[in-house]
């Protein structure tokens, strides 16, 4: 056709790829997703669509970039469209049950299609089972998932998933049951055993996971992952020589967690100068933020002046009062309230004494949510902008300013009486979050207030917060991911937040 352009970008602003070239487009499509330029592709997308609208492909990544975008209405319209085009692509029939479960639809019936056509994928099961508790319950998911595992009694993935169900429903008698009649068939499954000693860990059931240990190498023979985890257990109870012993014979491993885990170690021994020798070169390597938290108390305890460099800028801490921007907090407490169907905390957690909403919150399609996440992104951005010049030694200032605020994890939490967070971190996260919808009323000093900048009190060691910040409703806190935080305990009422991660920009 006359005046058709063969160099998009130079007409549209759109990459340089022409709009008829379906291939062209749908692989321009998955190279956006990588590079995160989703936004100044979609116009590519819906061109190359008006040339070919019955392209499946073509419906189908338009959905994952808006997903990605976290808009998920569109993504979902995109799917459908893909899907009514290809009905038996189990791809596509995957994708548009995930954007449909995401968006907060229904879903159960999306995802039982995409199981029909690919039986035996797991994360198809693992999304069946998701949608099965946030539509009916968990112990539908659990019922699902218990009648796959035994068939499959190998798949690793739904006897984690089986054990977070049952800490979520408040049954931790029998969270590892599942483990224990796969092993019965299995005995030999050093892969099964070592996922059962986590699950035991992460539940802070240390001296049970000692004894897994010993069964474990008695049934299926040596193996380093047994050796390291004894190792922790023994840190974690407090047995210094045996652990020193352990950690001794394993310092040539190789592998990050086991050197967070070895510092640890060193900062609850007393040994902060050793905790430091350790972490200051693992700083520069893939993922060094991880060890982030763990130098800071570190240098702390030596009063070493590069932690003011590190943690002592307060334009890393930003306070922001959202009310007057969204008004009434009811209609968002009713919103987030509907979405807690647990009765227990989950596993591997920071919360005690309350429930945490499963999925990406700021996904979801309901109106509160929508406008929720608006106002909250413009705050980030404010946030980010006020930043100190970028320092590219610094875990959180190294990264570039980015063009659009994306999330890497977003959820409810909701604590009743007497319940608090323990200190944390967000390894995931760039900057981590506190919005309030409601809170307590006080009843003593710093009642459920937000503790900023300490330290991981499992440690033994408890040093002071940077900050102690009030809770209010409709006031966000916003602080870098590899700062210690956590929770005062209050007395009664309900402490009902929304919390998310900031992720880490290209």
């Amino acid at each position: 056709m006359s005046g058709t352009p063969t160099s998009a970008r130079t007409a549209q602003g759109w990459p340089a790829v022409n709009p008829r070239d379906a291939d062209a487009s749908y692989n321009e499509g998955l190279a956006a997703l990588n590079a995160g330029t989703e936004l100044a592709t979609l116009p590519l997308l819906d061109a190359a669509r008006a040339f070919h609208p019955r392209d499946a492909r073509l419906w189908q990544v338009t959905g994952l970039l808006y997903r990605a975008l976290d808009d998920l209405a569109p993504a979902v319209a995109a799917f459908e469209k893909a899907a009514a085009l290809a009905p038996g692509d189990a791809l596509i029939a995957h994708g548009h049950a995930r954007a449909a479960l995401e968006a907060g639809i229904p879903a159960v019936y999306l995802f039982e299609r995409a199981h029909r056509l690919a039986p035996l994928d797991g994360a198809v099961l693992l999304g069946l089972a998701a949608a099965n508790s946030a539509q009916e319950s968990p112990e539908a998911a659990l019922a699902l998932v218990g009648d796959h595992l035994r068939q499959f009694p190998a798949w690793i993935p739904g006897h984690a998933l089986m054990a977070r169900l049952h800490c979520v429903l408040g049954d931790r008698a029998h969270f590892v049951d599942s483990f224990e009649r796969a092993l019965e068939a299995l005995p030999q499954a050093a892969d099964l055993w070592i996922e059962l000693i986590i699950t035991m860990i992460h539940a802070d059931r240390f001296e049970e996971a000692l004894a897994i240990i010993a069964r474990a190498r008695a049934a299926a023979g040596p193996h380093l992952a047994f050796d390291a985890n004894e190792a922790v257990c023994f840190d974690e109870m407090g047995n210094f020589s045996e652990a020193d012993r352990l950690f001794a014979a394993l310092a040539h491993v190789d592998d990050f967690n086991f050197l967070i885990r070895r510092t640890r170690h060193a900062l609850r021994a007393g040994r902060p100068e050793e905790a430091a020798a350790l972490a200051e070169p693992a700083m520069a390597l893939p993922g060094g933020n991880m060890i982030t938290p763990y130098l800071s108390m570190a240098w702390r305890m030596l009063d070493d002046p590069r932690q003011t460099w590190l943690a002592g800028d307060e334009k890393l801490i930003g306070v922001y009062d959202l009310g007057d921007d969204l008004g009434s907090m009811a209609p968002f407490a009713e919103r987030l309230r509907a979405l807690h169907n647990t009765t227990h905390q989950p596993l591997e957690q920071s919360l005690r004494g309350g429930t945490q909403t499963d999925g990406a919150l700021f996904s979801r399609i309901e109106p509160e949510i929508r406008a929720l996440r608006r106002v909250i992104v413009q705050a980030v951005e404010r946030h980010i902008a006020q930043l100190p010049p970028p320092d590219p030694l610094h875990p959180t200032l190294k990264h570039l300013r980015p063009a659009l605020v994306r999330f890497s994890g977003s959820w409810s939490v909701r604590l009743l009486d007497g319940g608090y967070h323990i200190n944390h971190i967000h390894p995931e996260g760039w900057f981590s979050s506190a919005f309030y919808i409601a809170v307590p009323e006080s009843s003593g000093e710093h009642d459920g207030w937000l503790a900023v900048g300490g330290s991981e009190k499992q440690l033994g060691i408890d040093l002071p917060p940077a900050r102690l910040i009030e809770p209010k409703p409709g006031r966000l806190v916003l602080f870098p991911s590899t700062m210690w935080h956590g929770t005062m305990p209050f007395a009664a009422g309900e402490r009902l937040t929304i919390a998310f991660d900031v992720a880490r920009p290209h």
